[in-house]
């Protein structure tokens, strides 16, 4: 289970990246930030968004439409 669960259904790019950047913060040192978003370039932008920051993107799954992320963040 995740540290912290960020809802970012409903918004497109690049809202989901911004609160997620606000809210990994929010999460302790190697503590996890599970994402749930519905915008299709949510895909790329966290994949991106981990190599940029450090972060790893342990977990990226689509069901229904919506689209699931799990960041580990880094130490």
């Amino acid at each position: 289970m995740a540290d912290k669960t960020l809802d970012a259904k409903g918004l497109n790019c690049p809202l989901p990246i911004l609160k997620a950047k606000k809210a990994i913060g929010e999460v302790p040192m190697g503590g996890t930030l599970e994402i749930l978003a519905t915008d299709p370039g949510s895909v790329a932008d966290f994949e991106a968004f981990a190599r940029q920051t450090g972060h790893t993107l342990m977990e990226s799954t689509q069901d229904g439409g919506v689209y699931r992320f799990l960041i580990q963040r880094a130490a």
